[in-house]
C-alpha cells in the first residue's frame, strides 16, 4: 500500500476543514485535506457569518475574497402572527473589526476557501478520497483511504483534524459520542431565485400556524425555512407545487419563482463527549450540532478552526509541548454547549406552535420597547455568549473579576502606521503571537531570558500611542528595530487598557488575550506563560 506522509491530515473539506487548512497554510505547516466528495455539496446550508468568523478568515488571509460574495450588516427582523414587526436586531458594534451579522452562501464560500489553498504548495487536497480506517499511537495517525482511482492508500500524519460533519466517520472510528437531543420537529429549507420580494433582511415570521424564516441572500437568491408538522408528508412538501404553496403568502407571483434546491432537515442539539482523542481532534459539526436559531452552527466550527490550527502549528514546529492540545477541548467545549443552549432557548421563544405562548411572547417584546436597557440588550445581541477561556492557555484569568479581558478576544480597531497608512490592527499584529503595549515598549521590559522566549515564538511587539502623536503629520512617533509603533486612530485602545488596569497585553494567534501585565510584571508573566506552553497534558489539565 502506498504511503503518503504529512504533518496534519484534515478530514472534511467543508468550511471548517478548509479554514483549518488555510490557517495551517499561513503558519507554514504541511497538510493534506481529504474529502469523500469531489464536488461542493449543492444542499441549502449555512448562510450566517458573524464578526468572530470573519476575524478568523482575516487571520487566514481570505476575508476580503470572501466578502466579494457577502452581504454585510444585515438586520434580523421578527414579526408576529399578524405581520407586525416586534424587533429589529442590527448590532452596531464592530469591536472585532467586522459587522456582527453578515449573510453569505456556503457553496460560494467553500469555493473561495478551496481556491485560496492554491497559495500554499505545502497544503494538498485529495478529493474523492474516503476514509475507512484510523489507527493512532504515540508516534502519529494513519488513515486508510480509498481514492477516486479506486486505489487504497495510507496517509501518515503527526495529527488529524476530524472536520467531517454531523455524520462523522472518524467519530465512529475512534468511539466519540454526541450527547444531547434530536428535535422531533423537522424543517423544510428552500432556496429560490426571482422571488420579487423587496425585503433586504432576515425575517422570522413567528406565526404559530406555520413558523418560518425568510432570508435575503446574495445575487438574487432567497432562503425560506418552514416548520414541518408531525402529521405532514415530508416527501410531498419538497415537491415544487407544495413549496410554492408555502411561499405564496409572501410573494406576488409564485409562477416567477425558480426553485433552486429544497431539503428536509432535522435539528440537533448535541456536543461530543470528547473533542480530543489521542492525536485526533474534532471540530465543527463533527464535534457539536446546533439548531440554526442564532446562526451559530457554522460560526462555532470556525471558532474551533481558529483555536485548533495555531496550537497544531506550534506543536508541529516544536515551539510548544504537545500537551497544549488538551487546551482545545478545555477552551471550546463549554462555549459550544452554551451557544447550543442559547439556540434552543431562542427557538422555544420565537417559534412556538401554541397561540397562547405566542401571545405572551409578543406582549413581552412590545413591553420592552420602553425599557432602554432591556431593549438595547436584545437588539444589540448582547445576549450572545462571548467565549471566555478561564482554563487552558491563559495566565491569571482571574475568574472572580468580571471585567478582565484575559481569555477573551482582543478588540480590533483601525490604527495608523505612519501618515495615512490606516490598517486593521490584526494586519499589524501579524499571524502569530503579538505583545501590545499602551504607550510603552513592551520589549524593553524584558530580561535576556524572556526576550529569548518571545523571539523563539517570532512574536511581534507593538507600542500604541494616541492619535496624532508626534510633531506633525509627517513626523510621527516611530518604533524601533524590535517594536512597531501605531496610533490609536479610533480612540478605542486607550479605554480598553484603562479598564483592564494594565498597559501590556499578550495576544495569541487566534486573537485571544493570553495575559495582561505591566512593565514591572511582564517578565514574570512571560515566564508563567512559557511554563504553560511547555507543560505536559496532565499539568495543563491541573492548571
Amino acid at each position: 500500500m502506498e504511503k503518503i506522509r504529512t504533518s496534519v491530515a484534515i478530514v472534511g473539506a467543508g468550511p471548517v476543514g478548509c479554514t483549518v487548512a488555510n490557517l495551517l497554510g499561513v503558519y507554514g505547516i504541511d497538510a493534506i485535506l481529504i474529502d469523500r466528495s469531489e464536488e461542493i455539496l449543492p444542499y441549502p446550508r449555512a448562510v450566517g457569518m458573524d464578526d468572530e468568523a470573519l476575524r478568523v478568515f482575516q487571520i487566514a488571509g481570505v476575508a476580503e475574497a470572501l466578502l466579494d460574495d457577502v452581504i454585510q450588516n444585515v438586520s434580523l427582523r421578527m414579526f408576529t402572527a399578524k405581520g407586525d414587526m416586534f424587533a429589529d436586531i442590527r448590532p452596531e458594534t464592530r469591536e472585532y473589526g467586522w459587522y456582527r451579522r453578515n449573510i453569505f452562501m456556503q457553496q460560494l464560500a467553500e469555493a473561495t476557501l478551496r481556491e485560496h489553498l492554491a497559495n500554499y504548495p505545502h497544503v494538498r487536497m485529495r478529493l474523492g478520497a474516503e476514509v475507512s480506517a484510523l489507527r493512532q499511537d504515540r508516534q502519529g495517525v494513519t488513515l486508510t483511504v480509498t481514492d477516486r482511482d479506486g486505489v487504497q492508500r495510507a496517509i501518515e500524519a503527526q495529527y488529524c483534524v476530524a472536520a467531517d460533519g454531523g455524520r462523522s466517520t472518524l467519530r465512529e472510528l475512534v468511539g466519540v459520542t454526541l450527547v444531547g437531543n434530536t428535535h422531533p420537529i423537522k424543517w423544510l429549507v428552500v432556496d429560490v431565485r426571482h422571488a420579487g420580494l423587496d425585503a433586504p433582511y432576515t425575517a422570522l415570521h413567528c406565526n404559530p400556524r406555520r413558523p418560518n424564516v425568510c432570508i435575503h441572500l446574495p445575487f438574487g437568491y432567497r432562503r425560506w425555512e418552514f416548520m414541518v408538522f408531525p402529521h405532514e408528508d415530508a416527501d410531498r412538501l419538497v415537491e415544487t407545487a407544495s413549496v410554492k404553496d408555502l411561499i405564496a403568502p409572501y410573494v406576488k407571483n409564485t409562477d416567477d419563482l425558480e426553485l433552486v434546491r429544497a431539503r428536509i432537515y432535522t435539528h440537533h442539539s448535541r456536543v461530543a463527549d470528547r473533542f480530543v482523542v489521542g492525536r485526533t481532534l474534532f471540530a465543527g459539526d463533527a464535534a457539536h450540532l446546533s439548531p440554526p436559531w442564532i446562526g451559530q452552527g457554522l460560526n462555532l466550527g470556525l471558532r474551533d478552526a481558529g483555536n485548533i490550527a495555531w496550537k497544531l502549528a506550534a506543536v508541529v514546529k516544536g515551539q510548544m509541548d504537545a500537551g497544549i492540545l488538551a487546551s482545545y477541548e478545555a477552551e471550546r467545549r463549554d462555549h459550544a454547549k452554551a451557544m447550543i443552549d442559547l439556540a434552543d432557548t431562542f427557538g422555544r421563544v420565537l417559534m412556538p406552535t401554541s397561540s397562547v405562548k405566542a401571545f405572551f411572547r409578543d406582549v413581552f417584546f412590545k413591553s420592552i420597547g420602553s425599557l432602554n436597557a432591556v431593549r438595547n440588550y436584545v437588539l444589540q445581541m448582547k445576549f450572545k455568549p462571548m467565549p471566555r477561556y478561564d482554563r487552558g492557555l491563559v495566565v491569571d484569568a482571574s475568574p472572580g473579576v468580571a471585567h478582565t479581558a484575559v481569555g477573551r478576544m482582543f478588540i480590533q480597531p483601525d490604527v495608523e502606521v505612519g501618515f495615512r497608512k490606516k490598517q486593521k490592527l490584526d494586519d499589524v499584529l501579524g499571524s502569530w503571537f503579538a505583545v501590545v503595549g499602551w504607550r510603552t515598549d513592551p520589549y524593553e521590559s524584558l530580561d535576556a531570558q524572556t526576550r529569548t522566549f518571545w523571539e523563539s515564538q517570532n512574536a511581534v511587539f507593538v507600542r500604541v500611542e494616541r492619535s496624532r502623536s508626534g510633531a506633525s503629520r509627517y513626523d510621527r512617533l516611530r518604533g524601533s528595530a524590535t517594536t512597531v509603533c501605531v496610533e490609536d486612530l479610533e480612540n478605542a485602545l486607550e479605554p480598553w487598557f484603562q479598564q483592564q488596569g494594565h498597559s501590556i497585553a499578550i495576544i495569541r494567534p487566534d486573537r485571544y488575550v493570553a495575559a495582561l501585565a505591566d512593565p514591572s510584571s511582564f517578565a514574570g508573566v512571560t515566564r508563567a506563560f512559557a511554563a504553560k506552553v511547555r507543560c505536559t497534558e496532565h499539568e495543563l489539565e491541573e492548571a
